[in-house]
């Protein structure tokens, strides 16, 4: 259902020419839910009618200063009982756009925060690989003790310390 939602939202933002500005729209509300308490159970519980949730989302659109193709899409959202999927909507429109622009996206797990110059030196080695440019997410996990693990697309590597010290592990109870 998300795909859907956001691929017509897509074809209706390349009519109109106004991809980026739905896409910085959509992010700047998703980050007011991620912020606000009230609005995530406005978006997530069932309990508010059709007409409660599009009356306030109206509001936070206004306040928010959000108007044009993404207000009416998400007003359009809360209309149809929809709300609650917003989230995975605007994730779906971001990679819809992300593929049209010939741009992929990495995630890059490390252990602890990455340097500037360490942060560089990965995305240059992606796009050096996929011949396109990189988007990089980082996530930082202690528990993977060292190295990286990078997900790109379905391909996965895992150069982190935890997973070499666990295959010599199963290797040693092999051995015994």
């Amino acid at each position: 259902m998300a795909g859907r939602y956001a691929t017509a939202l897509f074809e209706l933002a390349l009519e109109t020419n106004a991809i980026a500005a739905v896409k910085s729209d959509l992010d700047r509300f998703d980050a007011l839910i991620a912020e606000s308490a009230d609005l995530a159970r406005l978006v997530r519980s069932p309990v508010f009618t059709a007409e409660e949730q599009v009356r306030a989302l109206r509001s936070v659109l206004n306040w928010a200063g959000l108007s044009g193709l993404s207000a009416q899409f998400l007003l359009t959202v809360a209309a149809n009982r929809r709300l609650f999927a917003v989230r995975d909507m605007i994730r779906a429109y971001g990679l819809i756009v992300a593929r049209h622009r010939g741009e992929v996206s990495a995630q890059v797990t490390l252990a602890q925060p990455p340097r500037p110059e360490h942060l560089a030196a990965i995305k240059e080695a992606l796009n050096a690989v996929t011949k396109k440019d990189v988007q990089v997410d980082v996530n930082v996990d202690p528990s993977i003790i060292g190295g990286l693990v990078v997900k790109l697309g379905s391909r996965m590597v895992d150069t982190s310390l935890r997973t070499r010290l666990n295959m010599i592990k199963h290797a040693m109870k092999e051995v015994s």
